[in-house]
C-alpha cells in the first residue's frame, strides 16, 4: 500500500513537473513571440523609415536626371535623336519612302538600341520630323524645305537665305542619259553578276552597270528602284570637288589660293590652300574615328559646320599629312559659295545637276546655310551614275566643258601622303585611287567610295562606270571588290 501511494505520489508529482514544464515552455514562446513582435515593429519602423529615404533618394535622382535630360541633355543623345530626325526627313520628303520602312531599316541599323526609346513624329502637312528621347528629352526636329532638302534644328532666317529652284524638269523617254529609258544588255555572264546575292551584298540598294555611255545592267533591292534618291554619304565629297573646279573655271578660286579664311590670319593656318582641303592634307585636327568622332558634331550638332571645321586646329605642317577629313570638304563647300555670293544656293542645280540631266539630286545644308558637301546628297542611282559618266568624260557633257580643261586629271592626280603600302590611294580631287587600295582592275581606275559600301568605279580605259549602294555594315567583310571584278570579267567576254 505504501509502494502503490509513493508511486502514486511519484506520478503526480512527474505530472505536475511535466504541466510546469509544459507551462514553461508555453510561456518561453509566448515570450519569445512578443518579444519578436517588438523588434518586428521595430524593424518596421527602421524599414519605413529606410523605405521613405529610399523613395526620396529615387525621386530625387529621377528628378535630377530628368532636369539634366531636358535642360542639358548629352551630345551624344542629341546627336541619336538629330540623326534619327534627318534620316527619317530626308528619306520620306526627299525620297519619298514610307517613314516606317526608314524607321526600321535606316534608323535601327544606325541606333539599334536607343531607336526602341525614341518617339518619331512625321508631320507629312508641314514637313517636318521631330524625334525626342522617351518622348520627353533631347528633342529635335528637321524641316524639309523644296530644293534644301532636310535641315536640323532649322529657322525662319535661315531660309529666307534660300533661292528658289524651280521644279525639276519631267523624265524623258529618250535614252539614257539624255533620258530615262535603257536598253539592257541579255548576257548571261552580266546578268549573272548583277544577280548573285553574295556579289550584291547585304543590303543592296541599287546598281547601274554603264558601258560607252549607255546603261547596260542594272537591278535594285526590294522597295527602291531607277528614281529613288539615295544617299550618297561620302560620294557627295566628289561632287563637291567639282563644283569647286567650275567655280575656279569661272575665275572666282584658286587651287593655289591661302589665307582663306579671317580667323586664320594671326596663325600658321594660313598657310592652307585650296589645294591642301582637296588633298586632305590641310593639317588640321581631325578624326572619324572612335565613340565621338568630329563627324557627329560637324553632321549632328553644330548650327555652322563650317565654323567647327574651321577653329579646329594644327597639327601637321600644310600639305605634309594625309587625313581623310569631312570637315575639309565643308570648309571647301564654304570657300565656293563664298566666292559665288548670293547665287550660291542655287549654283549646284543651276550649273551642275540640271546640265546634267540629274533631276532627282538634292544637296542638303547645315542650318547656317552651308552645304554638307562631305555627305548629304541624295540622287536616283540613275543620277550618280550620271555624274560617274560625266567625270569618265573628263568634265564634258553635250559637248560643253563644264569643268575646267585638264580638272579631272587634277582630280585623278595621286596624292603621295596617302599611300597606305599600295602606293597612293587617295587623288587630289576628293576621290580614291584604285591601285593605290590593291585593287586588280585596270590601273586608270579611280571611284567614288561612301559609308555603308557606296561606290562609283569609273575605268575610262574600259569606257565603264560601276555604281553599287546600300545599306551594309563595314565589319562583316564585304567588299565590293568582287562585285567590280564580276563585271568588269562578264563585259570584257561580253
Amino acid at each position: 500500500m505504501l509502494t502503490y501511494r509513493r508511486t502514486l505520489v511519484l506520478r503526480r508529482r512527474k505530472i505536475k513537473s511535466q504541466d510546469r514544464l509544459v507551462n514553461w515552455e508555453f510561456r518561453d514562446i509566448f515570450r519569445g513571440f512578443f518579444n519578436y513582435l517588438i523588434s518586428r515593429s521595430w524593424n518596421m519602423r527602421r524599414i519605413r523609415r529606410f523605405s521613405i529615404v529610399a523613395i526620396a533618394i529615387i525621386v530625387l535622382g529621377v528628378s535630377g536626371i530628368s532636369g539634366w535630360l531636358t535642360f542639358s541633355p548629352p551630345d551624344l543623345l542629341l546627336v541619336a535623336t538629330g540623326y534619327a530626325a534627318q534620316m527619317v526627313c530626308s528619306n520620306v520628303f526627299i525620297a519619298r519612302r514610307d517613314a516606317d520602312a526608314v524607321i526600321a531599316t535606316d534608323v535601327q541599323f544606325a541606333l539599334s538600341h536607343a531607336v526602341k526609346r525614341m518617339k518619331i513624329n512625321v508631320d507629312t502637312g508641314k514637313q517636318r520630323v521631330e524625334v525626342a528621347y522617351l518622348g520627353l528629352f533631347a528633342r529635335r526636329h528637321a524641316q524639309y524645305e523644296e530644293g534644301r532638302g532636310c535641315i536640323l534644328d532649322s529657322t525662319e532666317g535661315v531660309r529666307s537665305r534660300v533661292a528658289e529652284t524651280s521644279s525639276p524638269p519631267k523624265t524623258s523617254d529618250a535614252l539614257w542619259p539624255a533620258g530615262d529609258r535603257v536598253q539592257l544588255s541579255d548576257d548571261k555572264h552580266l546578268l549573272a553578276a548583277l544577280n548573285d546575292p553574295a556579289l550584291q551584298g547585304p543590303g543592296m540598294r541599287a546598281i547601274v552597270v554603264v558601258r560607252d555611255g549607255h546603261i547596260v545592267g542594272e537591278t535594285y533591292g526590294a522597295g527602291f528602284g531607277p528614281s529613288t534618291p539615295l544617299l550618297g554619304w561620302s560620294m557627295t565629297k566628289t561632287v563637291n570637288a567639282a563644283l569647286v573646279g567650275m567655280v575656279i573655271k569661272d575665275g572666282k578660286l584658286s587651287l593655289n589660293q591661302k589665307n582663306l579664311f579671317p580667323q586664320w590670319i594671326s596663325d600658321t593656318r594660313n598657310n592652307i590652300s585650296v589645294a591642301d582641303l582637296m588633298a586632305m592634307t590641310s593639317g588640321l585636327k581631325w578624326s572619324e574615328e572612335g565613340n565621338f568622332p568630329d563627324t557627329y558634331i560637324l553632321e549632328d550638332l553644330a548650327k555652322d559646320a563650317a565654323a567647327f571645321a574651321r577653329d579646329r586646329p594644327l597639327v601637321a605642317p600644310p600639305g605634309t599629312k594625309f587625313n581623310y577629313s569631312g570637315g575639309s570638304s565643308v570648309l571647301l563647300a564654304w570657300l565656293w559659295q563664298n566666292a559665288v555670293g548670293a547665287d550660291s544656293q542655287a549654283f549646284p542645280q543651276e550649273r551642275l545637276f540640271k546640265p546634267l540631266g540629274m533631276t532627282s539630286a538634292v544637296l542638303e545644308t547645315d542650318p547656317s546655310g552651308t552645304f554638307l558637301g562631305e555627305a548629304y546628297l541624295f540622287a536616283s542611282a540613275r543620277d550618280w551614275a550620271r555624274f560617274g559618266e560625266f567625270l569618265r568624260l573628263n568634265g564634258e557633257w553635250n559637248g560643253e566643258q563644264l569643268l575646267p580643261s585638264g580638272f579631272v586629271d587634277y582630280m585623278r592626280s595621286p596624292v603621295p601622303a596617302s599611300d597606305e603600302g599600295h602606293g597612293p590611294a587617295y587623288g587630289r580631287g576628293q576621290l580614291w585611287l584604285g591601285p593605290g587600295q590593291g585593287f586588280t582592275l585596270p590601273a586608270d581606275t579611280f571611284m567614288m567610295q561612301g559609308h555603308l559600301r557606296q561606290v562609283i568605279a569609273i575605268i575610262p580605259s574600259l569606257k565603264l562606270v560601276i555604281l553599287r549602294m546600300g545599306l551594309t555594315r563595314e565589319d562583316i567583310g564585304y567588299s565590293n571588290a568582287k562585285l567590280l571584278y564580276a563585271i568588269v570579267a562578264a563585259l570584257r567576254n561580253s
